[in-house]
């Protein structure tokens, strides 16, 4: 199960970029993907959607440097936050960068959350199940599970063929071979996602395309290029929301 190496080519990947950027800020923000303020805004509203209280317990898992850490905290989100990551130097800057003493950010310790049974209102995974394999995906799941209160729901991003903007991730992947370099860009199919869910007891309760504008959004949210985006707003993968009986 832990045979592949998900770890190494992103805390690699990190050290490149900080070693190429000027400032520590552009270097975690490139870290993640770009469009860090964004894409949290996004994130953040998106949670919300689905019920993230103000009360709330809330698990990040793949926070990065910090995406949805700073918008919850500017939001004035005043419940429990653990973030973890499996590299060392974004879980530095988001712990720096939050200056939240009540907010735990750990490093992943395999695909283990760091939280007893039956604790946390709501788990969170973007851009995470992209980036492994689909065991390491349900066993994740299995885990979110667990530390999920009854009711507790699972929000997370996912790449799948049917969003036509998905589809370059992929022929790049296989024009380029670079599935040898050791990262991954995994995408993931519908049934795929019903049969999991369906063996560790969740409920779908929402199955959202990436290209199709679905979240209200609390303010209007500016792009790096300058492009403002009002009202609804899409995450660009697609999104599946699970509920724990």
């Amino acid at each position: 199960m832990t045979s592949w190496d998900y770890e190494t080519p992103y805390r690699e990947h990190v050290r490149r970029l900080i070693d190429s950027h000027d400032g520590e800020n552009e270097a975690m923000a490139a870290a993640v993907g770009g469009e860090f303020a964004a894409v949290g805004a996004i994130e953040r509203d998106l949670l919300v959607q689905w019920g993230l209280r103000d009360d709330a317990y809330l698990v990040d898992v793949g926070c990065g440097s910090g995406r949805l850490a700073q918008p919850l905290d500017q939001g004035g989100f005043a419940g429990r936050y653990l973030g973890t990551d499996v590299v060392p130097e974004l879980l530095a800057h988001a712990r720096k960068s939050i200056d939240r003493p009540d907010w735990r950010f750990e490093l992943a310790d395999g695909l283990a959350i760091p939280e007893a049974d039956e604790q946390v209102d709501m788990v969170a995974f973007f851009s995470v199940f992209t980036h492994l394999l689909h065991e390491h995906s349900y066993v994740y799941l299995r885990e979110a599970r667990r530390v999920l209160k009854p009711g507790g729901r699972v929000v997370f991003s996912f790449l799948e063929f049917a969003v036509a903007g998905h589809w370059p991730v992929f022929d790049a992947r296989a024009e380029g071979g670079q599935w040898a370099a050791g990262s991954l860009d995994m995408f993931m199919s519908r049934d795929a996602i019903g049969a999991w869910a369906e063996h560790l007891d969740l409920r779908v309760l929402a199955l959202e395309r990436g290209d199709t504008a679905h979240i209200p959004l609390s303010h209007p949210v500016v792009f790096d290029d300058g492009t403002v985006v009002e009202g609804t707003g899409a995450l660009g993968q697609s999104v599946c929301v699970l509920e724990k009986p």
